[in-house]
């Protein structure tokens, strides 16, 4: 990796917002130029540091991820931003993207795809958290979020469509492979151009664009 991301990060949990701090501090491509615990804070130090990504929580005080997401873009519209939330957030989820959010995250999430995230939105992509629940993912089908409105139209071939519509189903390649009678390391080829089609980084991605682009139906993830 040859850039350095600046990166600051904001949440009201003083803990979580310390490790978290500390953990990205430590990564060679990734300058922290600061932590913020309110919305206020955050939108203060972006101004002042003009970070390349800002991650930060949806509940806070004084001004939430959301206000503060909305001024940050009239203000720093390049900056990109992941949102941080708790499992039982999926309204706020909804609202942080509409915003102009690029991505969301689980407080849960591990270490690597924290980093995948801030890498993926760093190179202007969306980014869907890996365990995004079907209801989650329905939810910002229906919603005014539409990061694809602006890319040319993806072509699919037929088998491509049906693994897209078998991965929506959370199959594994094995089984997908067990299913239409392939191998499973045919199956991974097809994920890994699917993927690169889609421009998304994992299968709730694929799942949302699928969504999206009405390759699916809610009824076919539920």
């Amino acid at each position: 990796m040859n850039y350095d991301i600046r990166l600051a990060v904001a949440d009201d949990h003083e803990i979580f917002l310390d490790g978290l701090a500390l953990m990205l501090s430590r990564q060679e491509h990734i300058t922290l130029v600061g932590q913020a615990s309110d919305g206020r804070d955050l939108v203060e130090l972006a101004l002042r540091e003009k970070p390349d990504v800002i991650m930060t929580d949806i509940k806070m005080p004084r001004m939430d991820g959301i206000a503060a997401t909305r001024e940050l873009l009239r203000q720093l519209p390049d900056t990109r931003i992941i949102a941080l939330s708790m499992f039982d957030e999926e309204d706020q989820i909804v609202e942080m993207l509409e915003a102009g959010a690029k991505g969301y995250l689980l407080k849960n999430a591990d270490k690597q795809e924290i980093l995948d995230a801030i890498t993926h939105v760093y190179e202007d992509k969306v980014y869907y958290c890996k365990t995004t629940s079907a209801k989650l993912a329905g939810m910002i089908a229906r919603s005014r979020f539409n990061p694809y409105k602006q890319r040319e139209q993806v072509v699919f071939t037929d088998r491509e469509q049906e693994i897209i519509r078998l991965i929506c189903q959370q199959l594994t390649a094995q089984q997908i492979g067990q299913r239409i009678f392939l191998s499973k390391r045919t199956v991974e080829g097809y994920r890994t151009r699917i993927l690169e089609k889609m421009n998304v980084r994992n299968t709730a991605g694929v799942v949302m664009y699928a969504l999206k682009h009405h390759l699916v139906s809610e009824a076919d993830i539920a």
